[in-house]
């Protein structure tokens, strides 16, 4: 498989070391400090295209990528209000996507349980939740896309639960994200329930970028092999 990365940092090394190590092909670097933009030649080669880059440039990358009608896999938070747009395009223009907040195998699973304790609390009303995330101080937006996906599905499954805010004291309704930066964090999200007489906490703490970097290579190989919009629940069949 040949893949265009579609930023270069961190992320897209230890991406570019998985995937060659899987036997697949790297042909083209897109990022402004690597030399490389939208008219790589390695581009017309690419079988799939691997995105994480900034939320200010997400979008604008995705629809470049689309003139090559290449299926993209991104792991871009922070763009989420024009996700619609990308689902319409899918549908209606045959492209194909592949969007996680997160890719790895463990934080999927663990969406799975936060799911399944989410329905188990609705009817336990002296119960509060909130949730923590900690990321390393490169991450620009907050909470991270892994914590909005945890509070959407708390949300779809608490009745009492309507909204999530930020760093801040809220209402019964709501669920408070603490967010925090610290050093070179991969990713810790916590999901406490609490009551008056004990709590429930339910954890993942991330070790290093492999998990999210070996993820987001088997999401390119599935997304070379479907088409549409897809999700890590496609992949995995949860």
């Amino acid at each position: 498989m040949k893949i265009a990365l579609i930023g270069y940092g961190k992320m897209g090394k230890t991406i570019e070391k998985i995937a060659e190590s899987r036997g697949h092909e790297v042909v083209a670097r897109v990022d402004p400090h690597n030399g490389e933009d939208f008219n790589a030649p390695g581009l017309s080669k690419a079988d799939v295209a691997i995105e994480f880059s900034m939320p200010d440039a997400a979008y604008n990358n995705y629809i470049e990528c689309f003139k090559y009608n290449l299926p993209v896999v991104s792991g871009t938070t922070g763009w989420l209000d024009k996700l619609s747009d990308i689902q319409d395009k899918c549908k209606n223009e045959g492209q194909t996507f592949f969007y996680a907040s997160n890719f790895s195998v463990g934080v999927n699973i663990f969406f799975e349980l936060n799911r399944h304790l989410a329905k188990l609390m609705d009817t336990q009303d002296s119960y509060n939740v909130e949730m923590t995330e900690v990321h390393h101080t490169q991450k620009l937006d907050a909470p991270s896309g892994t914590a909005i996906s945890l509070a959407q599905d708390i949300i779809e499954n608490i009745s009492r639960k309507e909204k999530w805010d930020l760093d801040k004291e809220c209402d019964k309704k709501s669920i408070m994200i603490k967010a925090e930066r610290e050093g070179d964090v991969p990713g810790i999200h916590t999901v406490k329930y609490e009551s008056d007489v004990d709590e429930i906490v339910i954890h993942h703490s991330a070790k290093t970028r492999q998990g999210f970097a070996l993820g987001a290579v088997l999401a390119a190989e599935f997304a070379s092999k479907n088409s549409g919009f897809l999700t890590m629940k496609d992949m995995l069949k949860l």
